[in-house]
């Protein structure tokens, strides 16, 4: 008997695991528990093909390569993409997320990761996730990194490490939402450094649950180049208009 199994199996039955969109217990579907609500998935857009070649946000036709935002600007980043298109529900999601400790979220949105875009990942075949770290001040604050639990997930999923040591974020900067979009670069200046040990990686994964102008995989992606990494690729779990 695999009673880690049936210790989860009870778990779940008097602790349901609750939908990241609605908030409500998750329900059964085809004799198993869905991680999303059947009502919630009509809620919620995927990112679908076509896509823009680079940073993964919608484009309108199969012969447009790049988005607006990829055709004025030059990423730092090799490549990357994202689960769901930014929307209300999707907002909120991940507002109760960040702000209301609602930590089991992590897994569902792991889950979705994997399953959209793993295909991708395993093209770019990473040696390692690094998530998005956040100031310690915020840290303290919080009480977790809201990337660090989704590459957590991610990483046992996908059978990839994590290193959540790699990169730290040495400058508190001020919340992306507050700010224009040229400005979101100058904040994120100098805000990332990375430990010298990362040379030992030739291909990295970077998370992070929001991805609007592709200034944070930037910067990241430059730190991480010049302490030695070859090829940075980013997932995120909504992608936003930019620029």
């Amino acid at each position: 008997m695999n009673y880690k199994k049936v210790l989860r199996e009870v778990v779940n039955a008097v602790l349901p695991p609750a939908c990241p969109v609605c908030g409500r217990p998750a329900p059964f579907a085809a004799g198993r528990r869905v991680d999303i609500c059947p009502e919630c998935m009509q809620k919620v857009s995927y990112v679908d093909e076509p896509f823009c070649l680079k940073c993964g946000k919608p484009v309108q036709s199969d012969e447009v390569e790049y988005c607006n935002d990829c055709s004025r600007h030059v990423h730092v980043y090799d490549q990357a993409c994202s689960v769901y298109e930014y929307s209300k529900d999707v907002k909120n999601s991940i507002y109760r997320f960040k702000y209301h400790n609602k930590q089991e979220y992590a897994g569902v949105y792991a889950k979705q990761m994997a399953d959209r875009c793993g295909m991708m990942i395993c093209r770019w075949s990473p040696d390692v996730i690094i998530p998005v770290p956040i100031h310690i001040s915020r840290l303290k604050m919080r009480g977790y990194n809201q990337a660090g639990l989704i590459a957590e997930a991610l990483g046992r999923i996908i059978g990839i490490p994590i290193d959540d040591e790699a990169l730290v974020r040495v400058i508190k900067t001020a919340p992306m939402k507050e700010l224009s979009n040229r400005d979101r670069v100058k904040n994120l200046q100098n805000a990332f450094q990375a430990d010298e040990k990362v040379v030992r990686y030739k291909k990295v994964l970077i998370v992070d649950d929001i991805y609007t102008t592709g200034a944070t995989f930037d910067a990241c992606a430059a730190v991480l180049k010049q302490a030695g990494v070859r090829e940075v690729y980013g997932i995120s779990l909504c992608v936003g208009d930019g620029f």
